[in-house]
C-alpha cells in the first residue's frame, strides 16, 4: 500500500483502539486522533492545558486555582501521579488529603474541564526521587527504567492500580469522565542513550504495557522520538513549533511549555517574560500544533520533603500564570487569555487544513490556515530577535514588532499580538511584596527550645567500618547522618581537615564544637570542605552531620547517585597525611527531636521543651516552639523566616517545608528590565542576586485555625526567631496601561466591521472577594513612569472622576479607550489611557 493508504488505516486503527463502547450508556466520549489534532466525539479540538500538581496545595482551594485556569482559557488540566506518596510502603496505599488523587480529577470535571493524566510513574517534576518510591531501590536486582525484570513488574503494577482506579471512579472519558490522554513514562529519550539497547526495548515495553490496559484513551510519550504507534510522542521545551511527530498520523502535541523555571536554594531567582511566553505560543499553533501544555500553570509549594533535588527550593512558584499562594500573576495570565481568546477565534480553520507558508521577508513569515480559498485565518510572524518591521500581507501593510506574531482570525485583522501587553499589572514582583496591600505582623509569642546533642545520641546507633553512603543507610526516612569517630593526638596541636562529600551538605564538630559548613548547589551537590582544627592531647571527637536537600530526580541512572561523607583526612605538620576514612564509624540515622517528635503538636506542652531569658540565637541545632494567634481572613499566610539560618519548619504538625535564607544566591547575573526578544532559557532573566532564594514560607489557610496555634522550627545553622513574622495580603495593587493603537479585546471579535467600530478598553479585575476601593492615578494622554510610579505627561486628560464613578465597588470594571468617548486633550497625538487601582476585601 502507499504512505497514504497506510495512514488512513493506522487512523482508523486508532479510533477502533481508543473509541467508546458504552453505546446505551447515558454518559459516553470517545478520543482518537489524526495528524492534525485530538479527536473528541468526532471532532477535531484546539486545547489549551496548564499543569496543576494535585499535592503543591490543598483540597480546599483546588476548585479557586481550577476556575481561574478556567477563566485563563484553559480546557485540559495536565498532573504528574506521585508514586512514593501513593505508595509510601510497598502493597499499602494512600489516597488522603492533598494526596486524593481521585477528588482530585473529580473536581477538574465539576469545573467542566478536562485532564491529562501523567501517570509515569516516574514524574521527574522537581519532586523527591522522582517521583518513585525509596523501597523500590531496595528490591534485590532492580535497575530502574531499563529491561529489567524486578522493575517492570513493580512499574506495570503501578500503572494498573492508577488505571483501575480511574475506571473504578469512571473517570476516563469512555465512561463519561475528563480523563482525554494518559502518559506513560516521562522524557526518557534526554537519557535514554545511557541505557544502549536495554532502554530501546523497555521503551517498546513500557509502551505496549500502556497500551493494553485499555484506557480508551491514547497514550503519550514526551521527549520520546521512537514511540511506538499508536502512542503519540510529544515535544518539552522552551519552544516546540519546529517540533515534528514521529508518524503522519499523529497530532503535534507540546506537553511542557515552561511557563518559567524551578527555584533552587543558593540561585536568584528565574522568570519569563509573557511577551516570550506568548510568542512561543503563537508559534507553536501557526506551525500546525492543536494542543499546548504550560508547565506550570499554577507551581505550588513543595511542602514537607517532598522537595526532589538537589537544593530544589520549598516554593515552586516557577513564574507561573498563578502563583505559589493562588494569586492570579498579572500581567502573565492576562495576557495569555488573550492569547487562548485569540487563537479560539481560529480553531475552526486551525482544524479544517494544514497551514500554507508565505515568506514576507528576512525573519519574517505567515502561516494561513483556509477553510475555503477566500475564507482564512493567518498568523503573521517576526522572528528577529532585533528589528521591528512593516509587512505587506493580502494587500494590506502591518506592523510586526520583533520577536513577536499577530493574528488575524480573518486574515484582515489582528486582533493580538503577542508583544502588545494590554492586560492589567499587578505592582509588585510577587505576592507578599511590602505594600499597602499587605499586613506585616510580629509573633512575638513566647519562645521554649530544646537543644540537640552533638553527635550520637540514641541507643540504635551502630558501628562500621568506613564511611557509608547515605541514603542506603537511611532510607530517606531523615535527611540527617550522624558519622561520629575519635581521633587521638599525643600533644596539643593544629592539622588541616579536609572532607569531600557526595552531598548535600554538612556541619563538622570538633569535640562537640562546630568548627565549619560545607554544602554544594543544586547542579553539583558535592563539596569539599578544608579547615585548620585544634586537636587536644589524647583524645578527640569528630562528629560530622550529614544532610540531604532531596533526592536526585532527574538524569541516566539517577537512583543510584550517592549522597554523603566519602573522605576525611587530616593534615598534620610533621606526620602528614592521615586517612581516617577506612577506620571505625558510628552512625546515627537521623536527629533526637526527630525521634523525639517535637514537630507534633502531642508535644507541645512536653516538659522537654525549656523556658526562660536569655533566649538561645544563632545557635546550630536548636528546635524551637512558639504559639502564635494568625490574622482574620480567608487568604492563605506567609511566614518570613529571613533571619533564621537552614532548617525546616511545621504548623500544627504539619511541615511547611525546608528553608535556607543563609544561602545567598550569586551577586550577579540579574537584570532590571529583561529582554524579551531572543530565545529564553532559565539563566536568561532573574531577579533577587545576591539575596537569598526564598524567605516567605506558604502556610494554607487550612492549616490553621482561630486561636493559639502550634508553630515549630528546627534551626540547623543559627538564626534568631524573635525575627519572624506572619505576612497576609489584604488586597491588590493593579495597574492597566492601553494605547489607542491597541486592538479591541479578542472576544469581542465577530465581524469585520463589527470589530473595526469597536475600541481597545481598560479592563481592571480584582480577585474573586475583593472590589476596587480607590483609584490612585488615571489619566488619558502621554503619562510618564511605570505602574506605581506614573504621572501626567505633557499631553494629559484627568480621569479620575470617571474612573471612580465606574470602577468603585465592582470587582471589575471597563472603560473604551478613544478621544470619542473620553474627550481629545491634545489631538493628532497618539495616546494611552492609564489607571491605578486598589482593590481589597
Amino acid at each position: 500500500m502507499g504512505s497514504k493508504n497506510n495512514t488512513l488505516v493506522l487512523a482508523l486503527l486508532v479510533v477502533l483502539i481508543f473509541g467508546c463502547h458504552c453505546f446505551g450508556r447515558g454518559l459516553c466520549g470517545t478520543v482518537s486522533y489524526d495528524h492534525r489534532a485530538l479527536i473528541i466525539d468526532g471532532k477535531r479540538r484546539v486545547l489549551q492545558s496548564g499543569s496543576i500538581h494535585y499535592p503543591r496545595t490543598t483540597p480546599e482551594v483546588w476548585p479557586d486555582i481550577i476556575r481561574k485556569s478556567k477563566e485563563g482559557g484553559l480546557d485540559v488540566i495536565e498532573t504528574y501521579v506521585f508514586w512514593n506518596y501513593h505508595e509510601p510502603v510497598r502493597g499499602q496505599y494512600y489516597f488522603e488529603g492533598r494526596f486524593d488523587l481521585v477528588r482530585f480529577v473529580k473536581t477538574v470535571q465539576e469545573a467542566g474541564l478536562l485532564v491529562h493524566l501523567r501517570i509515569g510513574p516516574y514524574a521527574c517534576a522537581e519532586w523527591n526521587y522522582g517521583g518513585f518510591p525509596i523501597w523500590l531501590h531496595f528490591i534485590p536486582g532492580i535497575q530502574f527504567r531499563t529491561t529489567n525484570e524486578p522493575f517492570k513488574e513493580e512499574m506495570k503494577r503501578f500503572l494498573g492500580k492508577i488505571v483501575n482506579l480511574m475506571t473504578e471512579e469512571n473517570l476516563f472519558a469512555s465512561q463519561g469522565g475528563p480523563i482525554i490522554l494518559a502518559q506513560v513514562e516521562n522524557e526518557y529519550g534526554n537519557v535514554q542513550g545511557a541505557y544502549g539497547i536495554a532502554g530501546e526495548l523497555y521503551v517498546k515495553w513500557a509502551a505496549e504495557t500502556a497500551v493494553s490496559l485499555n484506557t480508551s484513551v491514547p497514550w503519550v510519550m514526551c521527549q520520546q522520538k521512537d514511540a511506538p504507534d499508536p502512542v503519540i510522542n510529544t515535544c518539552n521545551g522552551f519552544y516546540c513549533h519546529q517540533f515534528t511527530p514521529n508518524s503522519p498520523s499523529k497530532p503535534k502535541i507540546w506537553t511542557e511549555n515552561y511557563s518559567g523555571w524551578f527555584l533552587s536554594f543558593g540561585y536568584a531567582i528565574p522568570y519569563r517574560p509573557v511577551e516570550d511566553l506568548a510568542f512561543a505560543v503563537a508559534r507553536f499553533f501557526e506551525y500546525g500544533g492543536t494542543f499546548q501544555n504550560y508547565y506550570m500553570y499554577f507551581g505550588g509549594t513543595n511542602f514537607g520533603r517532598t522537595a526532589g533535588g538537589p537544593l530544589v527550593a520549598t516554593s515552586y512558584d516557577y513564574d507561573a500564570p498563578i502563583d505559589e499562594y493562588g494569586f492570579i500573576r498579572q500581567p502573565k495570565w492576562g495576557h495569555l487569555r488573550d492569547l487562548h481568546k485569540a487563537i479560539k477565534q481560529c480553531e475552526e480553520y486551525l482544524i479544517s487544513s494544514d497551514p500554507t507558508h508565505k515568506q514576507l521577508g528576512n525573519n519574517l513569515e505567515a502561516h494561513i490556515y483556509y477553510k475555503s480559498s477566500n475564507d482564512c485565518a493567518a498568523f503573521l510572524a517576526n522572528y528577529d530577535s532585533r528589528s521591528d518591521a512593516n509587512v505587506t500581507f493580502n494587500g494590506n501593510l502591518y506592523f510586526l514588532p520583533a520577536w513577536s506574531v499577530s493574528i488575524l482570525p480573518d486574515c484582515k485583522n489582528v486582533i493580538f499580538n503577542t508583544a502588545k501587553v494590554v492586560s492589567q499589572r499587578s505592582l509588585g514582583d510577587f505576592s507578599f511584596a511590602h505594600s499597602t496591600s499587605v499586613d506585616e505582623i510580629s509573633l512575638e509569642p513566647v519562645w521554649s527550645w530544646y537543644k540537640e546533642e552533638v553527635g550520637i545520641w540514641g541507643n540504635n546507633s551502630f558501628m562500621e567500618p568506613g564511611l557509608l553512603e547515605q541514603i542506603n543507610t537511611t532510607k530517606d526516612t531523615s535527611d540527617f547522618l550522624w558519622y561520629s569517630t575519635s581521633v587521638s593526638a599525643d600533644r596539643e596541636k593544629d592539622i588541616v581537615l579536609n572532607i569531600e562529600s557526595l552531598g548535600h551538605a554538612a556541619l563538622v564538630f570538633v569535640n562537640k564544637r562546630l568548627v565549619a559548613f560545607g554544602y554544594g548547589n543544586h547542579d553539583d551537590a558535592s563539596f569539599s570542605l578544608t579547615e585548620k582544627i585544634s586537636l587536644n592531647e589524647g583524645n578527640n571527637t569528630l562528629d560530622l552531620l550529614s544532610m540531604m536537600i532531596g533526592l536526585q530526580n532527574y538524569g541516566p541512572w539517577f537512583d543510584v547517585q550517592g549522597a554523603g561523607i566519602n573522605s576525611v583526612v587530616l593534615i598534620g605538620p610533621s606526620n602528614g597525611k592521615n586517612d581516617i576514612s577506612s577506620g571505625k564509624w558510628t552512625y546515627q540515622v537521623g536527629l533526637e527531636g526527630e525521634y523525639l517528635g517535637l514537630d507534633k503538636v502531642s508535644l507541645a506542652n512536653s516538659s522537654l521543651w525549656n523556658q526562660g531569658t536569655p533566649l538561645p540565637v544563632y545557635k546550630s541545632l536548636i528546635w524551637y516552639k512558639g504559639m502564635f494567634v494568625p490574622p482574620e481572613g480567608k487568604g492563605p499566610l506567609a511566614l518570613n523566616l529571613t533571619g533564621m539560618g537552614k532548617g525546616q519548619a511545621w504548623v500544627n504538625g504539619q511541615s511547611i517545608g525546608r528553608y535556607w535564607p543563609a544561602y545567598l544566591s550569586p551577586p550577579t547575573g540579574c537584570t532590571d528590565n529583561c529582554d524579551y526578544k531572543g530565545s529564553y532559557n532559565p539563566f536568561k532573566c532573574q531577579k533577587k542576586c545576591g539575596q537569598p532564594a526564598q524567605t516567605l514560607y506558604h502556610i494554607p489557610r487550612t492549616w490553621v485555625h482561630p486561636g493559639e496555634n502550634l508553630l515549630v522550627i528546627h534551626e540547623e545553622l543559627g538564626g534568631d526567631p524573635s525575627k519572624i513574622s506572619l505576612l497576609i495580603r489584604t488586597g491588590q495593587e493593579i495597574c492597566s496601561i492601553v494605547s489607542e493603537d491597541d486592538p479591541p479585546p479578542a472576544d469581542s471579535w465577530k465581524s469585520n466591521l463589527e470589530f473595526k467600530s469597536q475600541s481597545p478598553e481598560v479592563q481592571l479585575t480584582c480577585e474573586k472577594g475583593w472590589h476596587i476601593t480607590s483609584i490612585n492615578f488615571a489619566s488619558f494622554g502621554t503619562p510618564s513612569g511605570n505602574c506605581g510610579t506614573f504621572s501626567p505627561g505633557n499631553c494629559h486628560a484627568d480621569m479620575l472622576s470617571i474612573v471612580q464613578k465606574v470602577c468603585i465597588g465592582q470587582e471589575g470594571c471597563s472603560i473604551p479607550v478613544s478621544a470619542a468617548n473620553l474627550g481629545d486633550p491634545c489631538p493628532g497625538v497618539l495616546k494611552s489611557f492609564v489607571v491605578e487601582a486598589l482593590c481589597s476585601n
